[in-house]
């Protein structure tokens, strides 16, 4: 997965390079430019410690929520185009959903771990268009596809059901017995690509995948391995002193200090937005010159 981070990046980067050459500037004056309004549908999915196969490729459709997003777009150059965008998603998984083909699905049916996370982005990223349009915003093309790539800053803030079917903050109980909690916010990079389809004068409507690629293990709260009950807080020896497991007969040990708890091949989670936006184009204002 880090060489398609890698290559996918490199790609972005490079188009936007060749997007914009010197002439392009000159050429493309401010009249050309313009602003628009987006209004996002989205589904989120995550990959991690949680979903039902422990590969990257794996996600439970079932898990999938709906959210919503708002995006501010600058249009600088033919091809290439600033975003700056605001959302919110869920995020979720559960042991009980294991696959019974994984390798690791007895483990993980007894871990008996299950999550919900709330997701709240903020982001700005670039976007370059494989179809340039070196005229105002009503001549551009019906059908344009894209690529993105950018930075966004995140809220986390997992949290699972306890023995009596509430909802509990995982983060301050610091399940894993870490001296120091993991942040509730954190840094991703965004990278995918769309569609976008002009439907009249000031309107459009796009398609966009985008993968995030964060630097935490803890979008589940699950990454490290279990911890020395004496060393969990009264909250977290409450709700998960010694794992909340099925049958401890079938794995006697299985959850004792120092044994793995998360997937050591997993070093970080991933989560992937899915959305369609309405984007409105505000009308340039364009000043005329003046004749004396």
């Amino acid at each position: 997965m880090k060489n398609i981070f890698t290559y996918s990046t490199a790609v972005v980067l490079g188009l936007a390079l060749v997007a914009t050459p010197e002439a392009d500037a000159q050429q493309f004056s401010k009249r050309k430019q313009y602003n628009s309004i987006g209004f996002s549908l989205n589904a989120m999915n995550y990959f991690g410690d949680l979903t039902p196969v422990t590969s990257f490729t794996s996600l439970r459709l079932g898990a999938t929520r709906v959210g919503a997003g708002v995006s501010l777009t600058r249009r600088f150059y033919p091809r290439l185009s600033g975003r700056f965008g605001l959302s919110y998603g869920r995020i979720s998984g559960d042991d009980s959903f294991a696959n019974d083909q994984d390798p690791d699905a007895r483990f993980r049916n007894n871990r008996n771990m299950n999550f919900r996370n709330d997701i709240l982005e903020a982001s700005a990223v670039a976007i370059v268009d494989l179809i340039e349009n070196r005229n105002n915003y009503l001549k551009r093309p019906d059908f344009v596809p894209y690529v993105f790539v950018g930075v966004a800053g995140f809220y986390t803030n997992p949290q699972a059901l306890d023995k009596a079917g509430n909802y509990v903050d995982l983060q301050p109980l610091k399940t894993e017995g870490q001296a120091d909690a993991y942040g509730k916010t954190q840094f991703s990079i965004p990278f995918g690509g769309g569609i976008r389809y002009r439907i009249n004068r000031n309107f459009d409507a796009s398609l966009e995948i985008g993968w995030r690629k964060t630097f935490t293990d803890y979008l589940d709260d699950v990454g490290g391995k279990y911890a020395d009950p004496a060393k969990l807080t009264t909250d977290a020896s409450k709700y998960f002193g010694g794992g909340i497991t099925k049958d401890r007969t079938k794995f006697p040990g299985f959850d004792n200090p120092g044994e793995q708890r998360g997937d050591s091949g997993n070093k970080t989670d991933w989560y992937i937005v899915t959305g369609v936006t309405l984007n409105y184009i505000l009308t340039p204002r364009i000043k005329n010159p003046k004749f004396r």
